[in-house]
């Protein structure tokens, strides 16, 4: 064995080394075992000796300091280093007071020895672990390392002996060494000086949450000791908070990051431990920083909310500070003290009457997320015990039954439901308790009965209810299927299949064995499984319900019902009570299973009353798929009643009808043929009112069963649809100028059209393939609908209302079809951008409609998303209601993709289709082919490109989701190197698209400085807009010079012309070019940068682009002007526009010939003969009309030399700049205000309209 150099000397005195009898001299020239062996003999002499052995203490004082030397302190044998230790800890016990050894450097080696030798504690198993042990006693016992507080540099020990002890503590030591442990810390704190950062730092780290789960036994010893010394470690523990809270010096201890852990585990274990600390937290809860008041805030919360806490009422100056956090200017520090009243309602019931007024005051708090949380918090406390919410409590839910919120209103409602079913139904708490909420019942069920039906709460819950039925259903299915068939399908609503056919088995198993042996005292699964049958059984209805409706609906029909000293007509009884049992049929169909029921129906059925009958048939829709089997009487009254209302009730009827007979009936072949013959044989145009029931029945006969009547239908299609009924104008549309007629005044032979347009639509879905070629035909036919306005046969016979009509049918049939494969795939893009520019339509209706369709459809994942582009266009809408209404569904749209992509797994390998940046391309292509962009290098039309650009990517820029900005950019750079798919060979084209991804990436360049990082995936563009990148294609040349980047990001206003530009053609596919005249550019995104340049900008859009201060109406066709400009003049301009219309134009119809633009805004609107012009006098007050206001007499000039410069108008006509409001009605006595205070003053902002609109 080899030992180090250092030798056994004698003691430096020159005294001879006295060993013990028996005990040969130990040296380094012996082995380690005979070492050991000597060694023990020598702890054995030291353990038997005590204090009074005076003579034995001079006689092995020699040796006392030998076993001191280098020689044992670094002895590599760790047995070696085990005996010399308990020998030095029983040397100090025998010569205490007064240790043998003087040299504060040799005292401060022996106890640093020491302590590494007390890491042998951890190891229980250890055949030494007893000496282990008594070395701890003995220290503890003696109280030896109290020696240390005589050294200059005793905190390095004791920071090491609380280090050491903490690390070794473990759940295999008995009581008796955490006691030991306990007594040798407890006396270096209460004996000493002070306790240093560092020694507390070493107590403190413990009680962190992460250190507390990797060793409790530490924390538990941490606990106990703070306990102990609490009298001594509080004006420690307090200038430690006092330094870091309220000083602002983090860098006093490492543990500044977890200040409020520690503090609540430190009042957790004495409150007395922060009797200073309290008043520091006030001070923090007063802080200017946001995140700081909210991370105080949840401290607080828990500390006020434990269930032993007296906080509240020791301190009452924090408990009011806290309280008064209900009210901060923060949203998540209202959330969070919202959130805490629920515990504390539970745990301090004592505390209601403080909380109540703030809750009172939260539950009308502009968030929405905070007044549901004040919901949750006293419905949660109210089902644990409904002593805890008194009265007042239970009004502000009832309140928020009423919320302008759905997610608030469906809380409020369900809280109120569970409560009513626990207290009055389960009577869980006596009659006290029923007869406080028993007043809930009427309050659910008048919900539904207010005046409006707007409130579709009630509806709502239910209808997620019947969901979460479904789920449950598909997760018992799935329960059901043998083990060989794959689950990746089914249950996914309610929790995700197993990944691999064949683990079906072993993962229901898994769950059957814990929910029957729960092995914990909660059990989760069981738990879950309460859960999901609480939320799926019916609280309200049950077919006693359904039963006791239909009677009172009976009384209603009968006229024996109270409905007049209800305050409601019997008709509007009778509606309001269908309108509850249709929902209820949805919800809740197997409770309508009953002879009674369904004949109080077909009572309901014969009456003369449309609404009543078509919600009668819904019903039986819904609930009877049993009627054929069960109650054969009511199969047969009810089938010649369908037939009847097939072929001659209203088109909703109709439509019903034939869905119904599709849905219960298993000879539904024979029937809906017994419908479609005589209706395909009996079809005449020349009787359009009676062809709009047939078409809507034909229409969806062929959608439900396209293998039976597919082959029929192609014939009505080819011989009577397109032939007889839309290639001919029978009537001549009245002529009263308006863009848009109410439903009860357009033509029965439009309505008609429209129907055609629809069952078109519906029969192609139906059929789901395109083998006949019939869906290119169609696309085709409703593409020459879209560049004809309207007119498909151009023979002026037609109303514009009416035209409007047929432009909306269109549009909204290309998008139908779009939402199948199949359809999408031949849709070219001359197609799409037809159908996109319907979003642009100057009827403000038709933009309406068309956009909540699109955004309908978009919502549900049923478009492509290269349709979300078509929102882009919308930046040049008027009306600001519109791009409002635009901006809100964009930012659903891509928050639901966004949401789906994170909660399906699956949905990465289509992020194509999915991903919302992925819009960028399409939206690139789509507005590099808008017809009012003409000259690439025009910094007018660029501004309005930039416009349209910005309102998507400002939405898509929100959030740098996965380095999304360095993505967009990416994807506009490939393009460049692309080529345009649609002209790849034409160098305009080309040009113009290169030029919009330029914009693009100055626009995405000024806004984020995060997208020069480099993209997370290379992107994929879409090959039927962009070719494949040619090898050796480099394309880095700027298409905007830096002068026009400056113009483009500086946002001044574009001159305003007077006139309207030349007209642009756009083809459609197996279509001449068609010449449209445009109008002015009418006060759309007059200041086209303002997003993009500052808050004021943003405000000047919004004022510039109202339209609401003309109060004229858009839809007015013919509006008479007078001009104040001279006769000369206004004969140039004329001229000038005519002129240009025919260079353009060339061989264009006689009716875009005749074509011209008036004033300023007045796109499209023609001038009338008895028109008068004043050459001297002010001009007369205006009549209402479309467009923007006119330039006065000296902006003549200007507007004139502006008029090259104006960006032409949309393909179709534009919006007009002065629209009628959403209402759709004409202002035919609104007034216009001066021409003065117009060009001056900015129209007052509108109000913003909501989404659901």
């Amino acid at each position: 064995m080899d030992f180090p150099a250092t030798q056994p000397k004698p003691p430096s005195d020159g005294k001879i080394i006295c060993y013990p009898p028996g005990v040969k001299e130990i040296t380094d020239k012996i082995t380690n075992d005979e070492v050991v062996k000597r060694l023990k003999m020598v702890v054995k002499t030291f353990m038997d000796m005590d204090q009074d052995s005076e003579d034995e203490k001079q006689q092995y004082l020699p040796l006392a300091l030998h076993l001191a030397s280098e020689f044992f302190l670094r002895n590599p044998n760790k047995d070696v280093r085990l005996l010399v230790a308990c020998c030095l800890a029983d040397i100090f016990r025998i010569y205490a007071p007064e240790a043998p050894y003087t040299s504060h450097d040799k005292l401060k080696d022996i106890f640093l020895f020491i302590t590494r030798q007390l890491k042998g504690l951890e190891d229980t198993k250890s055949p030494q672990f007893n000496r282990y042990f008594y070395l701890l006693e003995n220290l503890a016992w003696v109280k030896s390392y109290n020696i240390c507080f005589e050294l200059e540099d005793c905190n390095e020990i004791f920071i090491q002996l609380f280090r050491t002890l903490f690390s070794v503590i473990n759940n295999s030591h008995n009581q008796k060494v955490q006691m030991h442990m306990l007594d040798l810390m407890s006396s270096i704190i209460m004996e000493g000086d002070g306790v240093t950062q560092e020694l507390l730092d070493s107590i403190l780290i413990n009680l962190i949450p992460a250190h507390k789960n990797l060793n409790k036994q530490a924390f538990d010893l941490a606990k106990v000791l703070l306990k102990r010394t609490v009298q001594t470690i509080e004006p420690c523990i307090a200038n430690f908070f006092n330094q870091v809270l309220v000083l602002g010096k983090p860098s006093v201890s490492d543990l500044s990051e977890h200040v409020f852990d520690l503090i609540q585990e430190l009042f957790a274990i004495d409150p007395h431990l922060l009797l200073s600390v309290m008043p520091q937290l006030e001070f923090k809860l007063k802080s200017n920083d946001g995140e700081e008041r909210l991370a105080v805030v949840r401290l607080l919360a828990k500390l006020f909310g434990s269930k032993d806490s007296d906080l509240a009422t020791q301190n009452r100056p924090l408990w009011q500070c806290f309280l008064g956090r209900f009210n901060d200017i923060h949203v998540p520090v209202r959330l969070e003290s919202v959130k805490f009243a629920s515990h504390c309602l539970m745990n301090h019931p004592d505390l209601a009457k403080d909380l109540t007024e703030y809750l009172k005051v939260r539950s009308h708090d502009p968030e929405e997320a905070i007044r549901h949380d004040v919901i949750v918090t006293i419905i949660t406390a109210g089902k644990r015990d409904l002593s805890l919410v008194n009265d007042q409590l239970l009004g502000f839910v009832r309140e928020r039954t009423l919320d302008k919120r759905w997610r608030v209103r469906k809380e409020a409602m369900m809280g109120l439901a569970q409560l009513y079913k626990k207290y009055c139904l389960h009577a869980e708490a006596g009659k006290d308790a029923a007869e406080k909420v028993s007043w809930i019942k009427d309050k659910l069920l008048h919900i539904y009965y207010q005046n409006s039906i707007d409130d579709k709460a009630l509806n709502e819950m239910w209808k997620c209810q019947n969901m979460l039925r479904s789920h449950v259903r598909e997760l018992l299915d799935l329960h059901k299927q043998p083990t060989r068939e794959p689950h990746a399908g089914g249950g996914r609503g309610v929790a995700r299949a197993p990944p691999e056919p064949g683990s079906g088995q072993l993962w229901r198993r898994e769950i059957a064995r814990k929910l029957a042996n729960p092995k914990q005292p909660t059990n989760p699964f069981l738990e879950m499984v309460k859960f999901l049958l609480e939320r799926i059984a019916p609280v309200h209805i049950d077919s006693e319900a359904i039963s006791a409706l239909v009677k009172l609906m009976n009384k209603s029909i009968e006229g024996t019902a109270d409905d007049e000293e209800e305050g409601v007509s019997p008709d509007t009884a009778i509606r309001a009570g269908l309108e509850l049992l249709k929902v209820l049929s949805f919800t809740h169909p197997t409770s309508f299973h009953s002879a009674e029921t369904y004949e109080s129906l077909l009572q309901c059925l014969r009456m003369e009353d449309d609404k009543v009958a078509e919600a009668a048939i819904q019903i039986f829709r819904n609930t009877g798929h049993k009627i054929e089997t069960d109650l054969p009487q009511i199969r047969s009254t009810l089938i010649p009643i369908l037939h009847q209302k097939a072929k001659r009730g209203t088109p909703h009827q109709a439509k019903q009808a034939v869905h119904c007979i599709h849905a219960i009936f298993s000879n539904k072949e024979v029937q809906l043929a017994q419908i479609f013959e005589p209706l395909s044989r009996s079809l005449n145009a020349d009787v359009p009112e009676q062809l709009i029931t047939p078409l809507v029945s034909l229409g969806h006969i062929s959608m439900l069963a396209p293998d039976q009547f597919a082959s029929p239908m192609k014939s009505v299609v080819a011989n009577f649809i397109v032939k007889d009924l839309l290639m001919n104008d029978r009537s001549t549309g009245e002529k009263n100028g308006k863009l848009w007629s109410p439903d009860e005044e357009v033509s029965p032979e439009v309505l008609a059209k429209v129907q055609a347009i629809k069952l078109l639509v519906r029969w192609l879905l139906g059929m789901k393939n395109n083998q006949s070629k019939s869906a290119n035909s169609t696309l085709r036919l409703l593409s020459a609908m879209l560049v004809s306005e309207g007119d498909l046969t151009e023979q002026k016979r037609i109303s514009k209302s009416d035209m409007s009509r047929l432009r909306l049918a269109a549009g909204s049939a290309i998008m139908k079809l779009a939402q199948e494969p199949c359809y999408h795939e031949i849709i070219t893009p001359e197609q799409f951008q037809l159908c996109a520019l319907v979003i642009n339509d100057e009827c403000y209706q038709v933009r309406q409609i068309f956009a909540q369709k699109l955004h309908k459809a978009l919502v549900k994942l049923l478009l492509p998303l290269e349709y979300m582009a078509i929102f882009a266009l919308c930046a040049k809408d008027p009306v600001k209601e519109r791009r409002a209404h635009a901006r809100q569904c964009l930012l659903k749209n891509i928050s639901i993709r966004r949401e789906y992509i994170k909660q399906n797994p699956m949905a990465n390998e289509k992020l194509l289709s999915l991903l919302p940046e992925y819009v960028v391309p399409y939206m690139i292509h789509l507005l590099a082919h808008d017809p009012d962009f003409t000259k690439p290098q025009d910094v007018d039309q660029l501004r309005d490109i930039k416009e349209c650009l910005w309102f998507m990517l400002e939405v898509l820029m929100t959030k740098n989701e996965n380095n999304s900005h360095a993505f967009m950019k990416k994807m506009a750079e490939n393009i460049k190197l692309t080529r345009d798919a649609q002209s790849p060979d034409e160098p305009k084209a080309n040009e113009k698209l290169y030029t919009v991804c330029d914009v693009a990436l100055c626009v995405i360049n000024s806004k984020s400085a995060l997208c020069n990082a480099d993209s997370p995936k290379d992107p994929v563009l879409p090959t039927k807009f962009f070719t494949q990148p040619e090898k050796d294609f480099c394309n880095d040349r700027d298409y905007i010079s830096e002068e026009t980047r400056v113009l483009l990001l500086t946002g001044k206003p574009k001159p305003t012309g007077v006139l309207g530009a030349v007209n642009k053609p756009l083809s459609a596919t197996g279509r001449r070019p068609y010449i449209r005249s445009t109008g002015s550019e009418t006060g759309s995104n007059i200041s086209v940068n303002s997003e993009l340049s500052s808050p004021a900008g943003n405000r000047s859009r919004e004022q510039s682009s109202d339209i609401s201060e003309t109060g004229v109406s858009e839809n007015d066709e013919n509006p008479v002007r007078i001009i104040s400009v001279t006769p000369a003049k206004t004969e140039t301009v004329k001229n000038k526009e005519i002129n240009s219309d025919q260079a353009m134009q060339g061989n264009s119809t006689e009716r875009g010939k005749k074509r011209t633009a008036a004033a300023s805004g007045t796109e499209n609107i023609h001038q009338k003969p008895e028109e008068k012009v004043d050459e001297t006098g002010p001009a007369a007050p205006p009549k209402p009309r479309r467009g923007r206001p006119p330039k006065s007499e000296s902006q003549g000039t200007t507007a004139k030399n502006d008029e090259a410069n104006k960006p032409p108008g949309r393909g179709r006509k534009r919006a007009a700049g002065s629209q009628e409001g959403p209402g759709g009605l004409e202002a035919s006595n609104a007034k216009a205000p001066k021409q003065q205070d117009i060009a001056k003053k900015p129209a007052p902002a509108q109000r913003q309209i909501d989404l659901q609109r």
